[in-house]
């Protein structure tokens, strides 16, 4: 088992996600020191969530590249409602110059978001599925033998 499986109670797991989000209408306002915040912030919020570890992160001004190891035991789905819905509070309470654009009022991010899964390549998947079934085989070959 490779270091960069982690355990749950009941499972070992390796799942990475890429994921891309946006403030509402792509608008240029994560530069600066708002966007230094706007990172620091992202960690803080991972590390409340158990085993939500950030592992890479990028906040350009219209937009946030993460790749974080989100366990099984959460969906991408609910991570993501918790980072955006915390993350627009506490830097519009941080930086209130952006609650005052009348076309946002509590709403900082796009509705959406992109997500992809990181990780093992599907060749060296699928050859270790291939390799398991052919050590399947062998040990039902040297059973036969012994039993023979």
């Amino acid at each position: 088992m490779s270091s960069e499986f982690k355990k749950l109670s009941h499972s070992i797991y390796q799942c990475k996600y890429h994921i891309v989000f946006c403030p509402k209408y792509r608008y240029r306002v994560l530069s600066g020191e708002v966007g230094e915040y706007t990172k620091r912030e992202i960690y803080r919020l991972c590390e409340q969530k158990d085993k939500v570890e950030v592992i890479e992160a990028n906040v350009q001004a219209d937009h946030v590249h993460l790749i974080l190891s989100i366990p099984p035991k959460y969906a991408v789905s609910k991570v993501m409602g918790f980072l955006k819905s915390k993350l627009a509070l506490r830097v519009l309470k941080q930086y209130p110059q952006l609650r005052k654009q009348r076309y946002w009022g509590n709403h900082l991010w796009s509705r959406g978001y992109c997500v992809t899964t990181v990780g093992i390549d599907e060749e060296m998947i699928r050859k270790y599925v291939k390799w398991q079934g052919d050590k399947e085989k062998r040990n039902e070959v040297e059973q036969r033998r012994l039993f023979d």
